[in-house]
C-alpha cells in the first residue's frame, strides 16, 4: 500500500482500491459466468421475440461530432430495432455521457456501450487522456505498468457509462510497412506481444471492463488496408500456428474474454474465393473455438469495411458472420436486412436452436457482467475533471520513462553539459517543441533552431554551417501526423541534411516518431548518441530530456527489428 501511495498519491489508492473492489464483487469472471445458470439473463431472454433475440446481437456506430439529426437517427435505429450495443468513435465525454443516457432510456434491454481505446480515450474523444501507443509500450521492461494502465483506462470507460474496450491489439506486427496495424501493435516479438497484452486486458478486466484482443488470426503481417480491400495471409497452416495465433493462444489460456475477427483471406485455413475470415466457420467455429477452445464473446470486425461489403452486400456478410460463429456483429451498413436473413435461417435450422439460445445469452451474460442488470445514468458532474485526473497522467509519464530506448551511446556523449554552447534542432515541425523548451532550462548558453518538413535546401546548407560553431548539438526528428507511419514524409533534402548532421562527432540525435523511420533515414546511426522515443507526446519529449540531463536512466528496448544496426531487444544502459 505505501508504494503506490508514493507512486500515484492517497486519491489515487482509494480510486484503485474501488476499482478493485467492485472487480471483486464479480465473483466469477466472464468466461466462468458462462458456465453457470443466471435468473437475470433467463428472465430478459425469455421475453424477447426471436427478432429481439437476434437484434441483440447487432451493435451501431455512433458519434458526438455530427449533427443533431446524425445523433437522432442512431436514437431511432436503437429505438426500433433494439439492439444489443452501440460502439462509439469521434467526440467528446460530456456529449457521449448525454448521448449514452438518452440512447439507454430509449432500449428495452440495457445496452452495451464500446469503443476502441486501444491507447485510452484519447483514440476517440477530445478532452480525455491518450495513453503511449502500443508499439511504445512495447519497449517497456515491466509490464507491471501495462496492468496500471489498463486499471486506469478501464476506470474511464466506467466512467463514461461504457463496458467493453474493443483492445489489446495482439497482433504481432512483423511487416513494417504494415498501413493498418503497425504502432497499434507491441511489436514483432511474439513473446512479447503476448505478455504485453495480457498485462493490459487483466488489468482491464480485473477493473470489471470486458475486452477484446484483436485481429485473430493475426493482422501484422499485411500490406493491404482491411478497410479498403480484402488482405490475403498467404502462410502456411505451420506458420499461422506457430507465430500469427501464439499471443491469441496466450490470451486464451489467459482468459480473455473477448476477440475480435479479422476481415482477411487466408487460403491455408478456408480456401474460398474472397471469403473473408469473419464469416469463415473454418477459422471462427474450427480453430478458434473447437482447436483452441475458446468460451467467450466473438466479435467481428466491423462489416462496413470494404474487405467485406465489396463481395458480400445486402446482408449477406452478417448472416455468413452469425453462422460462421461470431456473436457480436459490429456495425452492420443493412440492419433490417440482416436481421431477416438470420431470422429466416434460425427458422429454417441452419442453426441449433441450443446454438442460438447460447449465442444470445452470451451477449447477455457480458451485460450481467458488466453490471447492466443494475445499470444508473452517468452523473456529469466532475466527468472532466474525473478523466483527466493528476494520477492517471502520473501513470502516463511513468510509462513515456519507461519506453524511453537508448540503441546507441553512452554516458559521456549523450548527457548535456549546461555551460557548453549547445544547439536543439527540432525537424519536422513548424515551431518550437516540448523538447527543446524543456532541455533548454538545462543550459546557461543555447540556442533553438526548427526545420519543417519541406525546408529548402539553401537554407539546411546555412544552418549546417552555422551548427559547427557549437560544441554540442542535440537534434529532435518528430512526425507530426495523426497516425505515425513507418516513412517519414520529409523531403529529401531534409533527410539528407539529417544524414550530414549526424556524420559529426558531437550530435546526438533523438527520434520522436515511428521506430521504422529510423530505417528510412540512412546516415542516422552514425549520430554519437541516438534515442528511439516512438512518438510525438509531450511526456515523451520529457522522458528524453531527463535521460539527457541524468535524471532518468533508459530501460527500453527496441520492440521490432529496423535494421541491421538495430534489431529487436537493443537498447543501451547508462
Amino acid at each position: 500500500m505505501t508504494r503506490i501511495k508514493k507512486l500515484f498519491g492517497f486519491s489515487a489508492f482509494v480510486l484503485l482500491t474501488l476499482i478493485c473492489s467492485e472487480s471483486f464483487a464479480q465473483q466469477n469472471g466472464y468466461i466462468q459466468l458462462l458456465g453457470q445458470q443466471n435468473k437475470w439473463v433467463d428472465s430478459v431472454y425469455n421475453k424477447l421475440s426471436r427478432r429481439q433475440k437476434i437484434a441483440q446481437l447487432f451493435f451501431v456506430r455512433a458519434h458526438t461530432n455530427l449533427s443533431r439529426h446524425y445523433e437522432d437517427s442512431v436514437g431511432k435505429v436503437i429505438e426500433s430495432q433494439q439492439v444489443g450495443g452501440v460502439v462509439f468513435f469521434q467526440g467528446g465525454p460530456g456529449r457521449q455521457a448525454t448521448l449514452t443516457n438518452q440512447y439507454q432510456h430509449v432500449a428495452h434491454v440495457p445496452l452495451l456501450i464500446a469503443m476502441d481505446g486501444e491507447w485510452g480515450m484519447g483514440m476517440r474523444l477530445d478532452s480525455t487522456l491518450s495513453y503511449p501507443y502500443q508499439m511504445t509500450l512495447g519497449a517497456i521492461q515491466d509490464n507491471i505498468l501495462i496492468y496500471k494502465m489498463g486499471q486506469q483506462v478501464a476506470y474511464d470507460f466506467k466512467r463514461l457509462g461504457m463496458q467493453m474496450n474493443f483492445g489489446p491489439d495482439m497482433d504481432v506486427n512483423n511487416n513494417p510497412g504494415n498501413p493498418v496495424i503497425n504502432y497499434r501493435s507491441f511489436g514483432d516479438n511474439k513473446y512479447n506481444v503476448a505478455k504485453k497484452g495480457i498485462a493490459y486486458f487483466k488489468g482491464m478486466q480485473d477493473a470489471g471492463l470486458l475486452t477484446t484482443a484483436k485481429h485473430f488470426p493475426g493482422h501484422g503481417d499485411t500490406n493491404v488496408d482491411s478497410h479498403l480491400e480484402l488482405p490475403l495471409l498467404p502462410f502456411t497452416r505451420q506458420r499461422l500456428d506457430s507465430l500469427e495465433e501464439y499471443p491469441f493462444r496466450e490470451a486464451i489460456a489467459a482468459g480473455i474474454n473477448g476477440i475480435m475477427i479479422a476481415h482477411m483471406s487466408i487460403p491455408a485455413l478456408d480456401s474460398t474465393k474472397n471469403r473473408p475470415s469473419t464469416l469463415s466457420k473454418k477459422i471462427i467455429t474450427g480453430v478458434l473455438k473447437d482447436s483452441l477452445g475458446f468460451k467467450g464473446l466473438v466479435v467481428s470486425d466491423a462489416m462496413e469495411m470494404k474487405a467485406v461489403t465489396k463481395y458480400y452486400p445486402g446482408g449477406e456478410a452478417e448472416l455468413q458472420a452469425f453462422l460462421a460463429g461470431n456473436d457480436i456483429i459490429e456495425l452492420s451498413m443493412n440492419l433490417d436486412k440482416s436481421i431477416q436473413k438470420i431470422r429466416k435461417a434460425v427458422r429454417k435450422g441452419q442453426i441449433s436452436n441450443a446454438a442460438f439460445e447460447a449465442k444470445v445469452k452470451k451477449v447477455l451474460a457480458a451485460k450481467y457482467w458488466a453490471g447492466l442488470n443494475n445499470r444508473k445514468d452517468i452523473d456529469p458532474t466532475n466527468l472532466y475533471a474525473d478523466l483527466n485526473r493528476e494520477p492517471a497522467r502520473q501513470l502516463i509519464q511513468q510509462l513515456s520513462d519507461a519506453a524511453v530506448t537508448l540503441l546507441k551511446g553512452d554516458e559521456q556523449s549523450v548527457r548535456l553539459n549546461p555551460i557548453q554552447k549547445t544547439a536543439i534542432v527540432s525537424i519536422g515541425v513548424d515551431g518550437y517543441t516540448v523538447f527543446q523548451t524543456e532541455l533548454s532550462k538545462w543550459t546557461t548558453n543555447s540556442h533553438l533552431f526548427t526545420v519543417n518538413k519541406s525546408t529548402p535546401v539553401a537554407d539546411l546548407n546555412r544552418l549546417l554551417n552555422m551548427l559547427n560553431q557549437y560544441n554540442k548539438v542535440y537534434v529532435s526528428i518528430h512526425d507530426t501526423r495523426l497516425r505515425p507511419a513507418s516513412k517519414l514524409d520529409y523531403s529529401a533534402g531534409v533527410k539528407e541534411f539529417i544524414a550530414a548532421l549526424s556524420a559529426h562527432s558531437n550530435v546526438v540525435t533523438t527520434v520522436f516518431a515511428n521506430p521504422y523511420t529510423i530505417a528510412g533515414l540512412p546516415g542516422i546511426e552514425k549520430s554519437s548518441a541516438l534515442i528511439a522515443c516512438y512518438q510525438m507526446s509531450p511526456e515523451l519529449q520529457k522522458s528524453a530530456v531527463k535521460v539527457i540531463t541524468g535524471q532518468l536512466k533508459p530501460t527500453g528496448k527496441l520492440p521490432v527489428s529496423v535494421n541491421v544496426f538495430f534489431p529487436n531487444g537493443t537498447g543501451v544502459g547508462l
